[in-house]
């Protein structure tokens, strides 16, 4: 039966049925009305535990594996909205009337425009040579160049600059794939969505209404989830007072890390290595007697199966059966997530992440998985723009302590005697 987007809801609203099925019996933390400062917690190393900010923006929980934006759940979100309406959602505490979620979208498209300073420079850059994340860290110089200034370092219009870091991350990624693929460049199309214009840039075909949805979906996924590395790096950077593009910039290098959002290329690479379902226990044996991490398995704050690998999963399975793209790779990854869950899930409450089943879905669209983290990153702007609009708010910059374990009584030698 062909995947419509009636079938896609309901595979959603499925997934979330069978979650609370599973997690119903695990009492749901209730967040406090306020943090009150000062908090005592326990901090680990990584600052694992500690607590940095209040925010109202979005609450992972790890016990019971859900995730909410703005108090709605994620399975509602993806069921029923947009990239462009979570967005909002994100930035602005409210989903939108549709008369602001017009002027939010209208706001994106016209500044979707492949900027001369972005082309310059992608035009010098070895773009094959580079990973495509360290290009997009030059489309925020591009689109910082493209901003008016007083000249003197003075604060650049907020939301102008909100909005230009969300709609050129999806076009500078479209160049990125484009160049790559050492292609013409495609213009954004005015009249199609964020997702559409996505996946229209990077392939320079209008992509039908599934792979748009199913596309949407992934990014309203990837959009916000608590105080993860990059964000916290976007936060620490805004927290200087440092303008936008430096903050969008220094979470796209966060984002980049295989421990974070280059983790979902990471899981094809592993799966492409394993090749077929039936090398999945020998090559798992020998990863786990080598103490190797075993990709898109677990999460620092999940101790549950991950809610948006609930929704990728079945999505990722339904696009992808009989999909010659991937071919292998499905049976693989569902063969290497059973026998990864028969040795270390429920007991060690390791299960999959949302890393273990997005590459899957990319790959089946025909993108390269070299393009899966800047895609990562095109949804990941809007919490990181998010986050740091509501941390400016009542700004406090950033200054953790190290704990000093070094000597301190050495003599000086000059140079000649040591």
């Amino acid at each position: 039966m062909p995947l419509t987007q009636q079938s896609l809801t309901e595979l959603i609203l499925d997934a979330k049925k069978k979650a609370y099925e599973e997690i119903g019996q695990v009492d749901a933390p209730q967040p406090p009305k306020q943090v009150d400062w000062p908090v005592t917690c326990e901090v680990k190393p990584g600052l694992e535990g500690a607590v940095a900010a209040g925010t109202e923006v979005g609450f992972v929980d790890g016990v019971r594996g859900a995730l909410v934006y703005r108090g709605y759940d994620i399975f509602d979100l993806c069921a029923h909205s947009t990239f462009e309406e979570v967005s909002y959602l994100l930035i602005n505490g409210q989903l939108p009337t549709q008369a602001e979620l017009e002027k939010f979208t209208g706001e994106l498209r016209s500044r979707m425009a492949i900027l001369q300073p972005t082309r310059q420079m992608f035009d010098v850059l070895p773009v094959k040579a580079l990973h495509p994340m360290k290009m997009l860290e030059a489309a925020m110089i591009g689109a910082h160049a493209e901003d008016a200034t007083d000249g003197n370092g003075g604060e650049i219009e907020w939301d102008d600059a909100a909005w230009r870091v969300i709609a050129q991350m999806m076009t500078a990624t479209g160049m990125v794939a484009r160049m790559r693929a050492g292609q013409p460049l495609v213009e954004p199309d005015p009249e199609l969505s964020h997702a559409a214009n996505l996946l229209y840039t990077m392939t320079g075909e209008r992509p039908d209404e599934i792979a748009t949805r199913l596309m949407d979906i992934a990014l309203i996924l990837h959009a916000d989830h608590g105080m993860n590395a990059s964000t916290f790096t976007s936060m620490v950077v805004t927290s200087t007072l440092s303008d936008l593009y430096f903050a969008m910039s220094g979470g796209l290098g966060s984002l980049k890390g295989p421990l974070h959002g280059g983790a979902n290329e990471a899981v094809l690479y592993d799966l492409q290595e394993i090749g077929s379902a039936d090398n999945v226990e020998p090559w798992f044996e020998e990863a786990r007697r080598n103490k190797r991490k075993i990709m898109g398995m677990g999460h620092r704050v999940y101790k549950a199966y991950d809610p948006r690998a609930r929704v990728l999963k079945p999505l990722a399975e339904a696009y992808s059966r009989d999909n010659a793209k991937v071919s292998g790779l499905l049976e693989t990854a569902e063969k290497l997530e059973k026998v990864a869950l028969e040795a270390m899930g429920r007991e060690k409450k390791i299960f999959p992440n949302v890393d273990f089943y997005s590459g899957l879905l990319y790959k089946a669209m025909g993108i390269e998985t070299a393009m899966f983290t800047p895609i990562f990153a095109v949804s990941r702007v809007s919490g990181w723009v998010a986050r740091c609009q509501e941390y400016r708010e009542n700004n406090r910059i950033f200054r953790p302590r190290g704990i000093y374990t070094g000597k301190i009584d050495l003599q000086y030698k000059p140079i000649g005697e040591r």
